[in-house]
């Protein structure tokens, strides 16, 4: 049985995601003060990204998410790149994450197709991601919906289509979305890929509500009924503000995922994070998202791959299943 994160959320204590790619990437040497952010190292330099995923895959994650958070066909081609390049490069994250995913593996003397085998999700950033402007916080974007629609709908196609070079289960990570509406706009075009999965995560204001102010009960509520969508989480949110977003989203429609930042603020102009937080989060803290109804845990901007160990580690003291 390949593997598939709907079976492991099913069936694991919990399911280890990665962690920051970004600041990671960052931490290895590379300048992401660029509109396309990690996005821009798929043309620079490719193989840091493999050895980013290949870090957090032998750190023990489940699932790692590819270099695409950013990118798109416009994005690139506003870059400079040719039409051709621009799809190759697209498409270069996926192949990035799945050449990792294959090393670990034989690492492991595992078969990549194993139930037991870590999984590629590949990373669909909202619309506001693509704007660079850090409005996947805020939502509200000045676009018609028509326009937005078919932006979203050409990655995910793509996206689905060299997938499927890989793998029969394409799943797609749908992050931090601002909106309910966009999030339902997503749900739509999923359904042109019956054989793609996803989840969908969103952006915050506060504990309780979307970045756009939809209660995140209601958020949960609506999306419940759509079968591709596998899971529901919260991403980038500080850690402090967590264990309620789960909460909020823990109402039994979707399982609950969660991946907060390290703490601190994103300037989206100069592309910098500034501050952080008294501490990093820990094994209370862990305890308390699982506690209030988190099914799968991991990381956003400023978290490491030593910090997911340590994730993985919890989750072996507590004797759950890897």
């Amino acid at each position: 049985m390949a593997p598939d994160l709907a079976d492991k959320l099913a069936n694991k204590d919990f399911v280890v995601l990665d962690g920051g790619l970004a600041t990671e990437l960052e931490r290895r040497g590379c300048d992401l003060r660029h509109h396309l952010w990690s996005a821009s190292v798929l043309a620079r330099r490719p193989e840091v990204i493999r050895d980013v995923h290949l870090a957090y895959l032998r750190a023990g994650v489940d699932c790692v998410t590819t270099a695409a958070y950013q990118a798109s066909v416009p994005g690139f081609l506003a870059a400079g790149h040719a039409p051709a390049a621009a799809e190759e490069l697209y498409r270069r994250s996926v192949r990035l994450a799945f050449e990792a995913q294959r090393e670990a593996c034989r690492e492991r003397g595992q078969r990549p197709d194993d139930r037991d085998a870590p999984v590629v999700a590949m990373s669909i950033g909202s619309y506001g991601a693509y704007l660079a402007d850090g409005s996947e916080y805020r939502g509200g974007y000045p676009v018609a919906e028509d326009e937005l629609r078919e932006f979203h709908r050409d990655r995910v196609a793509l996206a689905v289509d060299e997938m499927r070079q890989w793998t029969d289960r394409p799943l797609l990570a749908l992050e931090t979305v601002p909106s309910l509406a966009e999030a339902v706009m997503f749900t739509e075009l999923l359904a042109e890929h019956p054989d793609a999965a996803a989840w969908i995560s969103f952006s915050c204001a506060g504990e309780r509500a979307s970045a756009e102010g939809q209660p995140l009960v209601d958020c949960a509520r609506e999306l419940g009924s759509c079968d591709q969508v596998i899971a529901l989480g919260a991403n980038c949110v500080a850690p402090r503000h967590a264990g309620a977003l789960i909460g909020a989203l823990a109402t039994g429609e979707k399982p609950v995922i969660a991946y907060p930042n390290g703490g601190g603020d994103y300037d989206p102009v100069l592309k910098q994070w500034a501050g952080g937080e008294d501490r990093a989060a820990g094994e209370p803290d862990f305890a308390q998202w699982i506690k209030r109804g988190a099914r799968g845990l991991g990381g956003c901007c400023r978290t490491t791959p030593e910090w997911i160990a340590s994730l993985v580690a919890y989750r072996e003291a507590r004797g759950g299943r890897r």
